[in-house]
């Protein structure tokens, strides 16, 4: 690093983008749909996580809804 540089004298900033970052959190996932997620992401050339985000902001985003019906 070159020595001109002077990190003492910068003031601190919030980040103003913290409200879009992502939150972290546990989620529990069956072993296929994972498998799923990661071959298609690797085909895809991005990381599974985020393929599975984007997958799920599409989702609420269109207010797509699962159509589910327990047999009886």
């Amino acid at each position: 690093m070159r020595k001109h540089y002077n990190f003492g004298e910068m003031k601190g900033q919030k980040n103003p983008y913290i409200k879009r970052l992502k939150q972290p959190i546990t989620i529990r996932l069956d072993t296929t749909t994972v498998a799923y997620f990661k071959a298609l992401a690797e085909e895809l050339g991005i990381p599974y996580q985020n393929l599975i985000n984007l997958y799920l902001r599409d989702c609420a985003l269109s207010h797509r809804k699962l159509n589910l019906k327990w047999a009886s």
